[in-house]
């Protein structure tokens, strides 16, 4: 029966699988998701698969690397209900993401650079201070730096005579990378592992090779959204 279906342009769920090498289940789940367009059944109620769901389950495979699975997904709903453009607002969407993305690693890019030019030229920025000179240099209000603590962005510490907050070079170089990066329209919580990130590097340098990292994995992404939206066009192409 195989080799009949295979020849008059028909698939089993395991012609399907094989080729993309997944379980039976896994393309049966698919279908069942809306993944894949509803299969026709044989008299005895066995799947009948044809270049249709071929075409779908590539474009969805190929879109899950550029976009994620919940998006993958949508997008492929959306396709099989006829709602073509429900399916490019999606991948629009994802695009614009991608984007962010790309303006965030650059916010933080020149972030750094700024702090690293600052302590090569010996500012003021790597200094003990307290809550007001920071202020003061920062252009900001002291309960600013408070909310900036709150949110676990600046950790001072407590002078055990005076009680005054003590702002020690990492907390100062801290506080200057989140000044930065709010002046990017960037949000505390969006900040915060961006910090996180410096202090576990131990400053700002040995970020070089994360940031690295951080522009090859968009780049790769970038890429396999291409890839997603050529299988896509073909899948469209099918249904057409």
């Amino acid at each position: 029966m195989g080799q009949n279906l295979q020849t008059s342009g028909k698939l089993r769920p395991v012609d399907l699988a094989r080729r993309h090498r997944l379980s039976t289940q896994a393309v049966r789940n698919y279908e069942e998701a809306g993944i894949l367009p509803t299969a026709d059944r044989t008299s005895s109620g066995y799947r009948v698969y044809t270049p249709l769901h071929e075409r779908a389950l590539a474009a969805f495979l190929a879109l899950v690397p550029g976009h994620g699975h919940a998006t993958a997904t949508a997008v492929m709903q959306a396709v099989n209900r006829d709602a073509v453009d429900e399916a490019f607002q999606l991948i629009d969407e994802s695009h614009v993401r991608l984007l962010n993305d790309r303006r965030t690693l650059r916010a933080v890019e020149d972030a750094l650079r700024g702090l690293t030019a600052d302590s090569a030229a010996g500012s003021a920025f790597f200094r003990r201070t307290f809550i007001g000179p920071l202020a003061e240099e920062l252009g900001v209000r002291p309960a600013t730096l408070r909310k900036w603590e709150d949110a676990g962005l600046v950790r001072p510490r407590r002078d055990p005579l005076t009680g005054y907050r003590v702002y020690d070079p990492p907390d100062v170089r801290d506080a200057h990378l989140v000044h930065q990066l709010r002046r990017g329209g960037y949000l505390l919580e969006q900040i915060a592992p961006l910090i996180t990130q410096v202090r576990t590097a131990g400053g700002v340098e040995p970020l070089e090779g994360a940031l690295r990292d951080w522009h090859g994995r968009l780049s790769d992404r970038g890429r396999a959204m291409l890839r997603g939206a050529a299988a896509l066009d073909s899948c469209l192409r099918e249904r057409a």
